[in-house]
């Protein structure tokens, strides 16, 4: 056994998506849990390409002079961004994703940001990815279609916009 009482090949265990904690902690809430999430999308960061371009002079390649100049291209880092998140949940009596989305849209904007993180397990139940999202406020909100004939649950859906999307160690410090 390795690292922690796991063997070798479990570092290689693919994750399961359905085995997930979200906790995004809201002002004011008196419930003890404000929501069931049976969805989040979109946990997305992504790089900017610069791509650089650049013209040499004519110059000589083998035994002749070029007719023209050489263009040189290159593609560089550039900033990074996290997109929104969705979070998708069974809809309960709680009203307190409504009034956080009521919160921001009335102007409390600067007050309203969370940060929450999101938790895989494996199928042993332990804690095997982690990541956090930080400054995090609703920029929409929607309830699923009803219908006299369904039996589905009643989904609320909110949109996140956050300001940062990490992962990070069991000790919550950045790879």
């Amino acid at each position: 056994m390795t690292e922690g009482n796991k063997a070798p090949d479990d570092k290689y265990e693919v994750l399961a998506a359905s085995r997930f904690y979200l906790e995004l902690k809201l002002k004011d809430s008196d419930d003890r849990i404000d929501a069931y999430f049976m969805e989040c999308q979109s946990f997305k960061r992504k790089q900017d390409v610069i791509e650089h371009c650049e013209v040499f002079p004519k110059q000589q390649w083998g035994s002749k002079p070029a007719k023209h100049g050489r263009v040189v291209r290159a593609k560089l880092p550039g900033n990074t961004q996290s997109e929104n998140i969705t979070l998708k949940m069974g809809m309960t009596i709680s009203p307190t994703m409504w009034k956080w989305f009521k919160d921001v849209e009335s102007g409390n904007w600067s007050e309203q940001l969370r940060d929450g993180s999101l938790t895989i397990y494996s199928q042993r139940g332990e804690i095997e990815a982690l990541f956090h999202f930080f400054g995090a406020w609703p920029v929409s909100y929607k309830i699923g279609d009803v219908k006299a004939d369904s039996n589905d649950f009643q989904i609320e859906e909110v949109e996140l916009a956050v300001n940062e999307f990490i992962r990070v160690n069991s000790n919550g410090q950045p790879y």
